[in-house]
């Protein structure tokens, strides 16, 4: 069915109209929670240069934090998936990590790390890290038990394995938990600009300190932008799944 086809846009189109429906009246409601839409329309018009500047101090953290989750748990997998021992020692420091209120610890990281990008890049390199860690780690270990052995019997190393046989099968896998910390990555990056002290830039410390002066449409403004950052971010993953994975079966 083609993309101009109104069943593909328009149960979409409906919704959008619903919800800006739903907003004008809450606004009417509750002028102290939301804006009108065209206060947020206006607020984005008048200084779109602002709002991009904080959307890639944003952005660039977002990226640099995923990145450093991504090679670290993309390593802990392989060596998870090949070593029971490992496995026994890193899971439960994994799930503990998981469980941990990061926003609790942020200021911790400050003292240890002072008032730079770094604390910022560690909260949000945890907040990707355990969904990488264990779809990467069960791609690894899914692989049927008979072309494990048909691999074995042409004296196949453990290197050739994983090369050949594991990580391809695991892109799925990989690919799976990367749609879920690409949006995540955002959410991570604001959640430190939040609660680590020292920020000056960002679409989280513009949230704070709108949020302080009772400025409701610069807040929302904000938000729309992290919010659609976190649609192109899934847009992209989307697409260079559906590449890579039907030229990887292709092939």
């Amino acid at each position: 069915m083609s993309a101009l086809h109104p069943k593909v846009w328009a149960p979409f189109v409906v919704l959008l109209v619903l919800l800006g429906v739903g907003w004008h009246v809450g606004a009417k409601q509750w002028p102290y929670l939301l804006p009108p839409l065209s206060d947020v329309g206006d607020e984005l018009r008048s200084q779109p240069g602002f709002y991009l500047s904080n959307a890639w101090v944003t952005l660039r953290e977002a990226l640099i934090g995923l990145l450093i989750a991504f090679v670290v748990a993309f390593g802990l997998a392989i060596a998870v998936s090949e070593f029971p021992v490992v496995r026994r020692a890193v899971m439960p420091v994994a799930v503990v990590l998981n469980v941990t209120p990061l926003v609790a610890i942020a200021p911790a990281l400050v003292v240890a790390f002072g008032f730079g990008v770094a604390p910022k890049l560690i909260v949000t390199a945890l907040i990707c890290f355990f969904p990488i860690l264990i779809n990467t780690a069960v791609g690894l270990r899914s692989v049927p038990e008979e072309v494990l052995q048909v691999f074995r019997t042409v004296d196949a190393s453990r290197s050739e394995l994983l090369r050949h046989v594991r990580i391809p099968s695991a892109l799925p896998y990989v690919f799976a938990s990367l749609q879920v910390v690409f949006p995540l990555s955002v959410i991570g990056a604001v959640v430190a600009e939040l609660s680590a002290a020292g920020a000056a830039t960002g679409l989280g410390t513009t949230i704070q300190v709108a949020s302080s002066m009772n400025h409701l449409a610069v807040v929302w403004a904000a938000i729309a932008v992290l919010a659609g950052m976190g649609a192109l971010l899934l847009l992209f993953v989307t697409v260079a799944q559906r590449r890579l994975l039907s030229d990887w079966r292709t092939s």
